[in-house]
């Protein structure tokens, strides 16, 4: 099983870590920490999974992800081919609101922060509106040091509460209340399940990752993500069914279906239209409209 809780290095002289990555791809499992994280993407595309929802990401996101919110960047099947090397880049700030900062955070003069800390502790994706405004501060929150970073992050907090009620909430946030024992199966669950999802699952396969009967996984999936295997699975397979039909060197529909693990082109006909509201056809002409 792959250990969901993670540690982030710590830099005894800060209260507030700044982190930038240049590496093949994102980390590839499902992780949580103790610190809540904004993550800006510079460069790389794939799909966020936050707790139990899933949303795609790509160049100038930026996401807020709350203390202990189960999360993975999966980057693209592309970065991992070898044959042909790719990178992604980020910035990450890093804080932890029960930490050092929780006895600032009860100032009654950044009481407005401490609740937007708490209210959107399932995180939330900064509007693209606002994305000069935000990066702007995270540069400068980047480049400044000892006391200026720090104020320099209040003045980045305050802009994404003042914008947060436009932003995408990620999820409820439930799941950050799990136990560890929990967060490792659930951890090895998703994983697996990421890992496998354009190839046949079977609920006996997936099952045996966290150690239960069929009945028994049915019961604790919906339980501990709101969702069944089969909704959570198929909308996986159309979130990466959607990158594909929008690649500029798309396959057919069907290839699209086959490659994302559908079995016919019916099913994935189906699915894809309860999932995003359109068939794959539809969403392909109102892609191409948009770009235009």
């Amino acid at each position: 099983m792959k250990t969901l809780q993670f540690t982030i290095p710590v830099a005894h002289d800060r209260t507030v870590i700044v982190q930038e990555d240049c590496m093949p791809h994102f980390y590839p499992y499902l992780h949580r920490h103790h610190e809540a994280q904004l993550m800006w993407i510079i460069e790389g595309k794939g799909t966020l999974i936050a707790d139990n929802s899933m949303h795609p990401f790509q160049e100038n996101d930026i996401f807020l992800l709350g203390a202990n919110q189960s999360h993975v960047f999966k980057s693209n099947a592309e970065y991992f081919d070898e044959t042909r090397p790719k990178q992604v880049r980020s910035i990450s700030v890093f804080f932890d609101p029960n930490g050092k900062l929780a006895s600032l955070f009860n100032l009654p003069e950044l009481y407005m922060l401490q609740s937007f800390v708490k209210d959107y502790e399932g995180g939330f994706k900064v509007p693209n509106t606002y994305f000069k405004e935000v990066s702007r501060r995270v540069l400068r929150l980047k480049d400044a040091s000892q006391m200026d970073q720090l104020m320099h992050f209040f003045y980045l907090l305050r802009t994404l509460c003042q914008i947060s009620k436009q932003g995408n909430a990620l999820s409820g946030g439930k799941n950050s209340l799990i136990s560890e024992n929990e967060g490792i199966r659930i951890g090895s669950i998703y994983n697996y399940i990421a890992q496998n999802f354009t190839k046949a699952i079977t609920l006996e396969e997936v099952a045996d990752q966290a150690n239960l009967t069929p009945q028994a996984f049915c019961r604790y999936f919906k339980k501990h993500t709101g969702n069944t295997f089969v909704a959570f699975l198929n909308e996986m397979r159309v979130h990466e069914a959607c990158k594909k039909l929008t690649h500029h060197k798309c396959e057919s529909i069907s290839g699209v279906a086959y490659n994302c693990g559908f079995n016919s082109i019916t099913n994935f006909n189906r699915v894809f239209k309860s999932v995003i509201g359109n068939s794959p056809k539809e969403y392909m002409v109102n892609f191409q409209r948009n770009i235009q």
